[in-house]
């Protein structure tokens, strides 16, 4: 079997206020596969681009990085977009067009592909969480991203076939916990919270798992910090390491991220 297939969100994060606009490729699986490649784990992303140039620059990209992308589809339309600002190194989100992702859906090709890995990710905003169900099987791992929406309908539906389930929270330690146990008492086998300045917590058949934060001296942008905290974490998991060991590997990627523009160099 190969290791990690990541599938989902393929955008373009297009700096409005950077050097009169810069476009940097991202999306949360397709950041989380150039990421694991850096870690030293086999990743295949599989998703959609446009036909547009665009398009072209993220199989540029991809291709760069050594990431399978004999699953990535070119459709006759355009790359997803999210606009960005910057603001004291923070990244402001502003519009998505979403572009040939709003119509894109795993083919049976795909999903027998993905079927054939030891873990498999996706996200909130990839629009395939219906077919988590039959990508279901006892030697897959299903790992789903919520971001900061937990509650969401569509994290909802994840719930069922996700074995490690990741969100963003800015809570209380105290809070955080209690969402936690809330989560993990719906069948995943691990739950993340991803806290940002605050490190992160793990929740297992273990008990809870705490973890602080690789200090940076150099940040200038967080896009895609909780993108690579999770290709760490998993990528940990692919080599056998404790919650703690992934939790450290999550962390330090994250740290690195924080030092250049985008979400991967």
């Amino acid at each position: 079997m190969r290791d990690i297939a990541c599938f989902g969100s393929c955008c373009i994060d297009y700096y409005m206020n950077l050097d009169g606009g810069t476009p940097f490729v991202g999306g949360g699986p397709l950041n989380m596969a150039v990421h694991m490649i850096h870690l030293g784990v086999d990743a295949s992303y599989i998703g959609c681009i446009g036909t547009d140039d665009f398009g072209k620059l993220v199989v540029q990209k991809l291709r760069q990085k050594n990431i399978d992308i004999q699953h990535l589809h070119a459709v006759a339309g355009k790359t997803a977009k999210c606009e960005v600002e910057l603001h004291e190194n923070e990244r402001i989100l502003g519009d998505y067009e979403e572009g040939v992702m709003q119509d894109f859906h795993l083919s049976e090709d795909d999903i027998t592909f993905i079927r054939n890995h030891k873990i498999a990710v996706t996200d909130l905003w990839g629009n395939q969480t219906m077919f988590l169900k039959r990508l279901k099987h006892d030697d897959i791992l299903l790992a789903f991203d919520a971001a900061d929406r937990p509650d969401d309908p569509v994290s909802l539906e994840a719930l069922p076939y996700t074995d490690i389930f990741f969100f963003s929270n800015d809570g209380s330690e105290s809070e955080t916990r209690r969402k936690l146990e809330e989560i993990y008492e719906k069948g995943p086998m691990i739950v993340v919270a991803m806290r940002g300045e605050q490190g992160s917590v793990v929740l297992d058949q273990d008990g809870f798992h705490t973890f602080g934060i690789v200090e940076n001296n150099d940040v200038i942008d967080s896009m895609g910090a909780g993108d690579s905290y999770i290709a760490g974490f998993l990528s940990g998991l692919m080599h056998g390491k404790t919650i703690e060991e992934c939790m450290y590997i999550g962390a330090k990627e994250a740290s690195d991220t924080l030092s250049y523009h985008g979400a991967f160099q």
